[in-house]
Order: C-alpha cells, then structure tokens, then sequence
C-alpha cells in the first residue's frame, strides 16, 4: 500500500554502492525504516543520496512494520543551508535526530513532535547571523529536549519536589530579575535533579535518592519556568544541558553519540 506524508530524515547509511536504508521521522506515521534504492545514482530518482536533517513529502510503500519499507519519493524542501555554515548548529541539529531516532518507536505517531523538531530545525537555521550564535542553539535544543520528553510521556517535574511537593517558586522571577542577583533573586535553596525521580528533588529528600545532581538557583529557576531559558547565559543553559543529557542516558542505558560535540563547543 502506497502511503504519503511529510517526513524528516534522522538516520542514514549505505546499503550497497547505489542504495541507502533510511530512517525518516513522519508526521502521521511515525518512524519508518525504508530502503531507498537507487539514491545514490547519478540520476537518482529522490535528487541525490538522501542525508540526515533533509525534509519533505515522501510516498513509500508500508511493510506494516514486518521489514522495511520502500521508498519511491522524495520531494525535498529547500535545504537547511545555514546549518552547514556552524559546527555547533550542525551538532546540536544532529544530536536532536539522534535524540528522536533512539527514543521514538516505529509506527507511533506524535504529530506535535514532527512539528516542534521541524519548527526546531527552521529556528536553529535562522540563528547563523545572530550575536550569540551558540547561546540562542543551545536555548533551542533544550527547548525542544523537553519537548521531547513530554511527547513521549517522559515529561521531568521540575516545579516542584517529586517527591514531598515543596515548590521552589519560580514563577514570578523574570528575565530581568534572573539576572540581578547570583540566585535570581530567590532563596538560596539546595535544589537537585534526579533521573530516578524523573524530576526535581529538594534538600529534605535528596538523601533518598543516590543519583541526584546539584543543580544552581539560576538553572532550577529556568527550569521552572521555561520562559526564562531564552534569556538565560550561556554558562547556565550549559549547565542545564548537563542535566537533560545525563537523564537521557539513563533512559538510553548508553551515552548518545553526539554529547560529547555539545558539551566540548
């Protein structure tokens, strides 16, 4: 059965001399695995050797999920061009495909999910001419690693303690205020995440749970209130990118490939 949709590509290797399997992130289906024969001929019939971040309309054929699928179109959007122009951009872009690759199932679709990693990858392309060119990616990649998380029903509490309910009260800080104190203007108060918890975790009850990492005033602060990650620095969002990638190798059981590019730029 012939099956169209609108897909992103997020996984890529050679199969034979002129044939690629791809892995490709659908709107309505979902992941898919397919083989894409003939993409690297000269005259391919889907505009070259398909690769990794490239998005558009695909017509395939469904295995029902039995073997992989076979691709028969693929009508490129205009590429992503800028995101070649930064090694962090290309990164941060890559280690979100790898990000939905291993924790995304085959055949479920997450419409909001499709939308929010395009939106993600269109918002990281517009960033090459902006001041704090890594800054704005790495707000963005964790924005949408959080994003991720809630779609695939992972979602962190970072509100308040997981595990007793005291809130860290955060939502009255604004960006402006983060910033005037070395605590944003709060309580200095012993705030931690913790993977096992799946959230965060506060003084009285760090003591259970082994795992927990000391988190800053600042980084709780944005953490309990999104709206602040856009303004937050680059030392703090650096910090809570720490904390996301620590928590999804616990969920992977493995460090993910592209880590260590985001954490040494």
């Amino acid at each position: 059965m012939l099956t169209k949709d609108l897909a992103i590509c997020i996984r890529a290797i050679d199969y034979s001399e002129t044939s690629q399997i791809v892995s490709f992130f659908t709107r309505t289906t979902g992941k898919i695995d397919a083989i894409a024969k003939g993409s690297k001929r000269p005259k391919s019939p889907f505009d070259g050797p398909i690769e990794v971040l490239s998005h558009g309309n695909i017509v395939f054929v469904d295995s029902g999920g039995e073997k992989l699928a076979t691709l028969t179109e693929f009508q490129q959007q205009p590429a992503l061009i800028n995101l070649r122009n930064s090694l962090f951009m290309m990164y941060a872009c890559l280690f979100a495909a790898e990000l939905m690759n291993n924790l995304t199932h085959d055949y479920d679709p997450h419409p909001e999910l499709f939308d929010g990693f395009l939106e993600f990858l269109h918002n990281a392309n517009e960033r090459h001419s902006t001041s704090d060119q890594q800054r704005d990616i790495l707000a963005l990649l964790i924005l949408f690693q959080l994003t991720l998380l809630r779609e695939i029903g992972l979602q962190p509490i970072l509100s308040h303690c997981v595990n007793c309910k005291t809130s860290h009260s955060t939502g009255h800080l604004t960006a402006e205020s983060l910033h005037r104190t070395p605590y944003g203007g709060a309580e200095n108060r012993e705030i931690y995440f913790s993977s096992s918890a799946n959230g965060i975790i506060c003084r009285d009850c760090e003591a259970s749970f082994p795992d927990k990492i000391r988190l800053s005033q600042l980084a709780a602060n944005c953490l309990g209130n999104l709206k602040l990650i856009a303004e937050a620095k680059k030392k703090t969002l650096k910090e809570i990118e720490k904390i996301l990638i620590h928590h999804f190798t616990k969920f992977l059981g493995h460090w993910p490939k592209m880590a260590k590019y985001i954490l040494t730029c």
